[in-house]
């Protein structure tokens, strides 16, 4: 993908100032009064780089760990000498990291200790997580409408089955998913296995996650949450890791970045700004082949990279800047073009874990799928119909209204299908997530996906006016699984369907299988 002379500009030291495109602080009538001063906001790296605290369980036993996670309000200081109220898990924004090993399960108690309602928002506090990238029985999955309210307990359990990857958990309560991530409910979930362990690809302080997402600010430091009449919430500061434009010393040698775009609706176009090339490794399932290089990474919402940025080649005391050239139907800002930097600040205490081998995984299972005659083809339009959002015409408020019996899909467990994806609007992308299952990208308007999107992947960024296939076999689980936007306001509004996998009536109730209980919880 080449670089354009508008990109090139954005990437200068004064690129956001001498690029003409139409930027406005004022994000709506409603909020345009409150919201902070452009004068109050810290300087794009002043703040120092962190990454969010490990989980550890309360306790393991021969087979299993066990955590346990309260929902509940904290404070944070986001933007130096503000106060601001985040909704997170056990009350940090965003929550701490899981690390998991393949073939040993997980049980995560989720206690819900959020107010009865937003005191702002007025929405009712029910929750349901989803471990996005997990092959989760139905009942374990964040169905949206298997809820847990304030003064409940849900105990989820993850068999960390899969490859090695980058997952992430988040809310996906129904209806007000964008309102709970955007105040914080949403984390990072980090898999291995002994292949990934093995590579000689940056491991342990060298593997650094990258929690990506955009924000607002009140002149108080409170969060403003402004869903633009349902199409798309957009902030004017971008966090990593819940830090505003952070600067990380680096050393001189390779790092490896875990990337999530948590952003509610912010799509973003990756680029460095001397040009450099990253090296994409993996995707949302795993590890790719082999890995792809490229100059610029455009990264919808609820995906996942891991690419290699080697610091060898600067000098100490040089500054890399991460920065942001944007999608179309983003929002931009004066400040949105800004993302982080990287400060080369020391010769490489450690080598180990330095190189990028020419293969990677070759066991990712959706790569070896091809399009063979007689592979069922199945179709989803995308379109915003009479202010709802919708797939073939039809919400999840049907799925409601049906008993949560009404499918869009009936593959059996094991079949192996084409699923085309249609976005015939030229006002918004949509990043579509298939639960359950790892799929391959075909083509996009019948070309060749990007390289970097060559490996197994769970989200597909469907941008304006395009057909995106994909292909999946599905398994391992039978039962009753969603597919939606990841725009999470396209999704609460009502842009969210359901498959199933085997007939009626196969697999656990996602809903009724194990429902969440009332507090006080019995010792885990």
């Amino acid at each position: 993908m080449g670089l354009s002379r508008r990109d090139m500009l954005k990437l200068g030291a004064f690129g956001a100032a001498a690029v003409a495109l139409p930027l406005e602080r004022a994000a709506s009538a409603k909020s345009a009064t409150d919201r902070i001063a452009a004068s109050k906001l810290p300087k794009p790296y002043t703040v120092p780089f962190a990454v969010p605290p490990v989980l550890e369980p309360v306790r393991k036993d021969a087979t299993t760990d066990f955590y346990s996670v309260t929902m509940r309000p904290g404070q944070a200081e986001i933007l130096p000498g503000y106060q601001t109220e985040v909704w997170g898990y056990d009350g940090i924004a965003p929550g701490p990291t899981v690390r998991a090993t393949r073939g040993r399960p997980i049980v995560m108690r989720q206690i819900n200790g959020l107010p009865a309602r937003h005191p702002v928002l007025g929405f009712d506090a029910w929750t349901s997580v989803h471990l996005h990238g997990s092959a989760s029985l139905p009942q374990y999955d964040g169905y949206a409408s298997d809820i847990t309210s304030p003064g409940q307990y849900k105990d989820y359990r993850y068999p960390n089955n899969q490859n090695a990857r980058t997952l992430w958990y988040h809310d996906h309560g129904v209806h007000h998913t964008a309102e709970n991530a955007y105040l914080g409910l949403a984390a990072m979930y980090v898999l291995t296995d002994p292949l990934e362990q093995s590579l000689p690809i940056p491991h342990g302080r060298y593997d650094v996650p990258l929690v990506m997402r955009d924000a607002m600010f009140s002149s108080t430091g409170a969060l403003i949450f402004d869903d633009n009449s349902h199409s798309g919430v957009y902030g004017d500061v971008i966090l990593v890791n819940g830090r505003p434009w952070p600067a990380m010393k680096v050393e001189r040698r390779k790092y490896r970045f875990r990337i999530l775009n948590a952003a509610i609706s912010r799509g973003f176009r990756w680029a460095l700004s001397t040009g450099d090339d990253f090296v994409v490794i993996g995707t949302d399932g795993g590890l790719m082949r082999a890995p792809q290089r490229t100059r610029e990474l455009r990264h919808g919402m609820a995906e996942r990279y891991e690419v290699i940025i080697d610091f060898s080649k600067y000098k100490i005391g040089e500054r890399v800047l991460l920065k942001n050239l944007g999608v179309k139907n983003s929002r931009d800002f004066e400040t949105t073009f800004d993302v982080m930097a990287f400060d080369v600040a020391a010769e490489p205490t450690s080598l180990e874990g330095n190189a990028i081998p020419d293969v990677l995984n070759p066991d990712a299972a959706a790569m070896d799928l091809s399009p063979a005659p007689g592979i069922k083809t199945r179709k989803f339009e995308f379109v915003r119909k009479n202010g709802q959002w919708t797939i073939n015409g039809i919400t999840w408020q049907d799925v409601i209204d049906s008993g949560y019996e009404l499918v869009w899909a009936d593959p059996g467990l094991g079949d192996t299908e084409i699923w085309e994806f249609k976005n015939t609007s030229g006002g918004w992308f949509h990043p579509v997530h298939i639960h359950l299952v790892d799929f391959q990208v075909l083509d996009r308007n019948g070309n060749p996906p990007f390289a970097y999107e060559r490996g197994p992947k769970d989200v597909v960024y469907v941008g304006e006016n395009e057909t995106v296939r994909v292909i999946t076999t599905f398994g391992p689980n039978l039962g009753r699984y969603m597919i939606h936007c990841h725009n999470l306001v396209h999704e609460d509004h009502d842009m969210m369907a359901q498959f199933r996998v085997g007939p009626p009536g196969a697999g656990p109730d996602p809903r009724l299988a194990a429902p969440a209980l009332l507090l006080p919880a019995p010792p885990l």
